[in-house]
């Protein structure tokens, strides 16, 4: 029986660890076609901006119908924020869950496809520490597994 020397056996360790943890999939958030949304953007980031608020993060998502698109942010304690969360006009069922770095749901946010805010979920929030939040929109829709959603954070200056 041949020995081999420990070195060439770390060597050849190190290098099949390292071919599988480049191989593991590696989620990474997809902007998506948000054309359909632009009027209701525009439209709320005017209403925002004329009541003091400015725009701190905007993005559009790829999202998966039934599954939660987890968003982490930074919040100061008594600062006033307004979060927007508007999901694809086809879905029938829009949800946004918040909660503190403790892991406790601070807000919890349903509409459905008929209702007078249809694909629009907005809030006010002012948060009681200097912590971070997780938010977590959800839609679902039968016709379609890949939808968009686009976001907004809002922060009262004025």
């Amino acid at each position: 029986m041949r020995a081999y020397p420990i070195k060439a056996v770390f060597v050849v360790l190190f290098a099949f660890i390292s071919h599988s943890m480049m191989a593991q999939e590696v989620i990474r958030q997809e902007s998506c076609d948000i054309s359909s949304m632009r009027n209701a953007i525009d439209s709320l980031k005017n209403i925002y901006s004329s009541q003091g608020f400015i725009v701190l993060r905007e993005a559009s998502m790829t999202m998966q119908s039934e599954y939660e698109m987890p968003i982490v942010v930074p919040m100061n304690q008594g600062s006033l924020y307004e979060f927007v969360f508007i999901g694809d006009p086809s879905s029938r069922l829009y949800e946004v869950r918040m909660y503190d770095d403790n892991e406790k749901q601070v807000i919890y946010k349903k509409n459905m496809w008929g209702d007078v805010d249809g694909n629009i979920i907005s809030y006010a929030y002012i948060p009681q520490f200097s912590e971070y939040h997780m938010i977590k929109p959800v839609q679902v829709n039968k016709n379609k597994k890949k939808l968009c959603g686009y976001v907004l954070l809002l922060k009262k200056v004025k």
